[in-house]
């Protein structure tokens, strides 16, 4: 009998909906404390996951959810840029 392969799952930080990792965004706050886009998912640290979606970002923003998993505070121009990669995936 074979098993089926492991799909990890995250939640995202805006809707709140479980997704496969690889179809969500991670932004991460690396330990010497930079926030960045995680597009590889590969760096080291803290992780939150946020959907390929605008309204997502949207939602997380308001809410403060990206602060809240990071627990750090997330400065306004990395959202500018999460929103351009974002829309580097087609996404609306």
């Amino acid at each position: 009998m074979s098993r089926s392969p492991y799909i990890p799952v995250r939640t995202c930080a805006g809707c709140g909906r479980k997704k496969e990792k690889c179809l969500l965004l991670r932004i991460v706050r690396t330990p010497d404390g930079r926030i960045l886009a995680d597009p590889d998912g590969c760096e080291a640290g803290r992780g939150a996951y946020l959907c390929k979606e605008t309204g997502c970002l949207e939602k997380a923003r308001k809410k403060k959810r990206l602060s809240r998993s990071l627990k750090t505070a997330v400065p306004e121009e990395l959202y500018g840029q999460l929103q351009k990669e974002i829309e580097r995936f087609g996404a609306t």
